[in-house]
């Protein structure tokens, strides 16, 4: 469960930056922002869905879903072709996320 969660998280949070990108850098109405602020306040209740012990590991291992997430977005939506750097860099922070959330823990 917790991979889909944050690739939801991911989605709403990109789509809700990406709504005051809209407005801001690319003239679009003010009326953007509406969806952007439910997306934004989606991805903030996504996140407290995932099973972890305290909120601070949660958020960073979702930091490395949210880099490869953002690439993708950057190559679907944005029609800019993600090059070789930026998915090694994706790799990496994937790698990283998952020794963070499933990384055995002593008590």
């Amino acid at each position: 469960m917790t991979p889909l969660v944050y690739l939801g998280a991911a989605l709403a949070e990109i789509a809700g930056c990406f709504a005051f990108w809209a407005w801001l850098r690319l003239d679009k109405s003010i009326w953007w922002l509406v969806p952007g602020v439910a997306a934004l306040a989606l991805f903030a209740y996504l996140l407290t869905l995932v099973e972890a012990e305290h909120a601070g590991r949660a958020f960073a291992a979702y930091g490395g879903v949210y880099i490869a997430a953002s690439l993708a977005w950057l190559w679907l939506a944005e029609g800019a072709r993600p090059d070789r750097w930026d998915l090694i860099g994706g790799a990496v922070c994937l790698t990283g996320a998952a020794i963070i959330l499933f990384g055995p823990r002593g008590s």
